[in-house]
């Protein structure tokens, strides 16, 4: 079955941070994600899991603020743990759901003015992204902007 965006897609994140804003939902975090958090905000992993994440089921999702934003959404916009932000996040907006059909790749580029900028990523270069089994460290290799923003 050829898949819609067989030709690549474009994207690059300009950290706008429209992507941590709106609607209430989960950013998951695996414990590998939380320990590099966790360092990198110089806090022992029982209190960054206290201060930042709740339980929702048997998983681990970062805090939002009461209007829905990410608990780590800089005040400038971007992320404040940009270089060990979660995979998730990295993967954004390569999301199975997003990339389900051209209408919803469509409409989630009028919230992230990054689609449709920046280098093409090839079709077999974004199924990589898509595979939920692969670690954030390989979508870094893939996204480029994913590993060199500033923190």
């Amino acid at each position: 079955m050829k898949r819609w965006y067989e030709e690549g897609l474009q994207f690059e994140c300009t950290r706008c941070g429209n992507c941590c804003t709106g609607a209430p939902g989960y950013v998951w975090v695996t414990e590998r994600e939380q320990f590099a958090i966790a360092g990198r905000l110089g806090l022992p992993l029982d209190e960054f899991q206290r201060r930042y994440t709740k339980l929702v089921g048997l998983r681990l999702s970062l805090l939002e603020r009461p209007n829905g934003d990410c608990v780590f959404l800089g005040a400038e916009g971007g992320c404040s743990i940009q270089q060990v932000k979660p995979r998730q996040c990295v993967a954004f907006p390569f999301w199975p759901r997003i990339l389900a059909s051209r209408k919803n790749w469509r409409e989630i580029a009028l919230e992230c003015e990054g689609i449709g900028q920046g280098p093409r990523y090839e079709a077999d270069e974004i199924d990589v992204m898509l595979d939920m089994t692969n670690p954030r460290d390989v979508l870094c290799r893939i996204l480029p902007k994913a590993k060199r923003a500033p923190a």
